[in-house]
């Protein structure tokens, strides 16, 4: 189906943005595609993150009293502020309007997805031309980050992958995901960096998995951070870096940046 993306259609009418706002595309027929977009107050940005969450990626952006609200908190989605404060523009993407119940894998991995996701980088390199673009996942947004980087290619400067989910759901669970179990990295374009909480607990996203692909991609290895107050598989345990949040993304910064950057957070 062809997008309905002319340069940009906001349903903001494309008014001056505040410092945090949201963005709705209309990139389908009948589907709106929504992103939370946070900007460094003064100054050019040094680059553009566009940032997918892990899980079913469903953040509920609305407005409340004059103000962006999200419901979620993914270690992307709270770590917003600091890409933002390292001169960072932050675009958090939420799931369309015809997946409110969450995308799947398959969707993610899709041509639909695809599109739309065509269409939330080109708003952001028209409001910001110049500004290099990175696609940013964590858990099952590594999904997103992966299949798009590798269909987008040029058009972004790199793909970070962040506690990805290099392994595939079981047989026995309720939905088979197949995460990046499929995925061949030699086919990204763009560079790779690879993110990783050494003591990360979920059964499809195991820091050994990282390690494996060590060798022919730079891998930012975590340690410590705050006890978890979650379940191994979300967002407030060493799977979401918790309590690390503002080493990691200024390691992952300072590499989107090509500055030194710390291979080890400890």
């Amino acid at each position: 189906m062809r997008p309905l993306y002319l340069g940009t259609l906001c349903l903001t009418l494309c008014l001056p943005l505040r410092a945090e706002d949201i963005v709705n595309l209309r990139t389908r027929d009948g589907v709106t595609q929504s992103y939370l977009l946070s900007a460094p107050g003064d100054g050019a940005p040094h680059a553009i993150a566009v940032l997918f969450a892990g899980g079913g990626g469903n953040l509920r952006l609305r407005m409340e009293e004059g103000a962006p609200r999200v419901s979620s908190n993914n270690f992307l989605v709270r770590s917003r502020s600091e890409f933002v404060q390292r001169g960072t523009i932050a675009a958090v993407v939420d799931a369309p309007s015809d997946q409110q119940l969450g995308m799947e894998d398959e969707f993610r991995a899709g041509a639909t997805h695809l599109a739309d996701m065509r269409a939330v980088v080109a708003d952001l390199r028209r409001r910001f031309p110049g500004a290099p673009v990175f696609l940013v996942g964590t858990s099952r947004g590594t999904v997103s980050a992966a299949y798009v980087g590798r269909e987008i290619g040029s058009a972004v400067a790199g793909v970070v992958l962040t506690a990805a989910v290099y392994l595939a759901t079981g047989p026995r669970a309720r939905y088979h995901r197949p995460g990046l179990s499929g995925f061949d990295f030699a086919s990204l374009k763009a560079p790779l960096l690879l993110v990783h909480h050494r003591d990360d607990g979920c059964n499809v996203t195991p820091f050994a998995a990282a390690r494996q692909l060590a060798d022919r991609y730079p891998l930012i290895s975590v340690s410590g951070g705050l006890p978890p107050v979650s379940r191994p598989c979300e967002a407030l345990s060493e799977h979401g870096f918790l309590g690390q949040e503002s080493k990691t993304v200024e390691a992952i910064v300072n590499w989107m940046l090509r500055k030194p950057h710390r291979s080890e957070i400890d």
